[in-house]
């Protein structure tokens, strides 16, 4: 194992890994950015320069993304988190939602929604510590303002897979732990939003997607940075923006562009994936996935040993080879690997080696 800057495998939920060519761009514009003579943390939101800055990260996310002229592009604090507020605010507004609870997070957005009004649970996969996720698990209202849904569970390593139906539904949706890591239809979305710390860029910033009538939906009289309608007026600058991780994420735009967009990254990810669920399906059960077959995560591995004192043994000897952040969520137990976007293929085939000799050797 060699990587540059003497940086170790981190497979950390997140803040996750960004690659590297980008931070080194950011490091040789921190001071002085093209030559304007002021560092990009220090120039303002309004002067030229970093108009220029925010118009390649709206161009760059849409080319990337595939995202079309009838919707808005948004650079919003507070992340995923306050998401789930300011969106049940703006689109409740008296009505009801339907949200499918396929793990953690999800079940952090019905909670925040309950506060503005009424939450129909239309998939509950609470039960079974939520191991599986399906658009078509669902007990759908008729008359849902919207549908919410987390495509990617970080905790549990639990997935959709897959784009909701075309079915007249305003589905609205948190990628926060996968987007841009596979291809999408942003068509089939009334709304997509996304925290960046994991895909897309350093925390601090919230990525939304939103079609322009939704935006048209808002309601009068919400408070100035919780409503869309306000920052999609005031180009999210409202007030002074993370000019900082905005900077980054065109960075990460641009990289992936240049990888060959969202075919070439879901190519990528799917094989650094396989080197891992290889291992464990073929350590004759020593290794057990938490996600159901079908919804098996390509960004978060959660797998479980045997017993306690063998998962201790594989985190305190797997850290010593090199391989960091292993350590399960605790509603999970056992390990868990993180490999967004930036994790290096190198560092999945190693891990996979790694597993399969620990599983010959404890099993």
């Amino acid at each position: 194992m060699s990587l540059p800057y003497n940086r170790i495998y981190n497979f950390s939920a997140g803040p996750g890994a960004i690659v590297v060519p980008v931070l080194e761009e950011a490091r040789d514009n921190m001071l002085n950015w093209k030559g304007s003579g002021v560092g990009v943390m220090e120039m303002s939101h309004r002067g030229k320069h970093y108009e220029k800055i925010a118009a390649e990260a709206d161009q760059y996310c849409r080319q990337l993304m595939g995202v079309p002229d009838n919707y808005k592009i948004l650079f919003l604090q507070g992340g995923a988190s306050l998401q789930f507020t300011m969106l049940a605010m703006n689109f409740l507004n008296g009505g009801s939602a339907d949200y499918l609870r396929t793990g953690t997070w999800g079940e952090k957005a019905v909670s925040s929604a309950k506060l503005h009004g009424a939450v129909n649970l239309a998939h509950d996969a609470k039960a079974s510590n939520y191991d599986v996720a399906g658009f078509e698990l669902g007990n759908y209202s008729n008359d849902a303002n919207y549908v919410h849904f987390t495509t990617n569970e970080t905790i549990q390593g639990v997935d959709f897979l897959g784009d909701p139906p075309a079915d007249g539904r305003d589905w609205i949706c948190d990628m926060s732990s996968c987007i841009a890591s596979r291809p999408f239809d942003v068509n089939r979305y009334a709304m997509i939003y996304a925290g960046a710390q994991k895909n897309l860029g350093p925390s601090g910033v919230a990525l939304v997607i939103i079609r322009d009538d939704m935006v048209a939906k808002v309601p009068e009289g919400l408070p100035p940075m919780l409503d869309y309608k306000v920052m999609v007026e005031n180009d999210w600058m409202y007030n002074t923006p993370n000019t900082w991780g905005v900077y980054l994420m065109s960075l990460v735009f641009k990289h992936w562009i240049d990888f060959g967009g969202l075919d070439a990254v879901g190519k990528y990810n799917d094989e650094k994936a396989s080197h891992i669920y290889s291992a464990i399906d073929g350590s004759n059960g020593f290794f057990k996935v938490h996600a159901q077959p079908q919804n098996r995560s390509l960004m978060n591995i959660s797998f479980t040993l045997p017993d306690e004192d063998l998962t201790q043994k594989f985190l305190t000897e797997s850290k010593a080879a090199g391989f960091h952040e292993l350590k399960g969520h605790r509603s999970v137990g056992g390990c868990r690997a993180s490999i967004y976007n930036a994790f290096p293929r190198e560092g999945c085939v190693e891990l996979g080696e790694f597993m399969l000799g620990f599983a010959q050797s404890n099993g």
